[in-house]
């Protein structure tokens, strides 16, 4: 049964860093294509970062984020990982893990993949 679970959020403020983790159940991570997309109340889920099976990293993510987030995977823990940087504000959200089961390219549209962890709430204070 694929399950993906995330942890890590958490309460910061403005300049601090986090690392989320989505640990995985039910499939091969080293073959997978996944995502880290974020979400508000304001505004549609949205891509931060997906990665390929062969790893390769495309981001996503809006102007303010560049250079202060990073992506990464373990196959042999079957995590994923975001490691966020000098959060701003602007960054709170509610973040996901996602599983692309088919496509086998990054795509930045949510409808896209398959499954989807609960979700990670990250508030960053000013």
């Amino acid at each position: 049964q694929v399950q993906l679970v995330e942890s890590g959020g958490g309460s910061v403020q403005g300049g601090g860093s986090l690392t989320l983790s989505c640990t995985t159940f039910g499939f091969d991570i080293s073959q997978a294509v996944m995502g880290w997309f974020r979400q508000t109340a304001e505004e549609q889920r949205e891509m931060v970062a997906c990665i390929r099976a062969d790893s390769t990293i495309k981001y996503a993510y809006r102007e303010s984020m560049k250079g202060r987030f990073t992506m990464s995977k373990d196959n042999a823990k079957k995590t994923l990982y975001l490691q966020m940087d000098r959060l701003k504000p602007e960054d709170s959200g509610m973040y996901y893990c996602a599983y692309d089961l088919s496509s086998g390219t990054c795509s930045t549209s949510a409808s896209m993949y398959n499954y989807w962890g609960q979700g990670t709430q990250v508030t960053v204070s000013s």
